[in-house]
């Protein structure tokens, strides 16, 4: 196996995806947020200096997967047909858990565009809350899900 962005001397370059027929793609990623227990109630209770955290970090989450191509060198730009972005309030981390859903018809995957969207509501929700807590600690994105392609499917186990 190689690595697919590097050509045959070893420099970076976009993958030629010219030939590859279009087909359904879909990807999901997940990560969290890990915060002190006090600031999850102040965002569990809507009472966040910046507003509305989730509602807030679900459009950041949504625009980063829109930007992929733009802040991923190598990244091909994509006609994305769906971004979904769940946020969820754990207790027990304490923290808030992101999973990200994108979907596409196109030559290659969405798993790039499902990781900045987690990155970027997970970043999001740091800077939102940071005034009450800096310690908070973002861990854990990577993709628990991908199919369609060539590769076929992908499940994390």
């Amino acid at each position: 196996m190689t690595l697919t962005h590097f050509d045959a001397k070893g420099d970076a370059h976009m993958v030629d995806v010219s030939d590859k027929p279009a087909t359904a793609r879909v990807a999901v990623a997940r990560g969290h947020i890990r915060m002190a227990r006090d600031t999850l109630d102040i965002i569990a209770q809507g009472r966040a200096k910046k507003g509305d955290v989730l509602g807030i970090a679900r459009l950041a989450g949504i625009m980063g997967a829109k930007k992929t191509a733009d802040l991923v060198p190598l990244c091909h730009p994509l006609p994305i047909t769906k971004v979904a972005i769940d946020l969820t309030l754990d207790a027990d981390l304490p923290g808030v858990q992101i999973e990200a859903t994108v979907k596409t018809t196109g030559q290659t995957g969405v798993e790039m565009e499902a990781l900045t969207a987690v990155s970027t509501a997970a970043l999001t929700v740091y800077d939102m809350a940071k005034a009450v807590d800096r310690a908070m600690e973002i861990g854990g994105i990577r993709v628990v899900l991908k199919d369609g392609g060539k590769s076929g499917r992908y499940r994390a186990s």
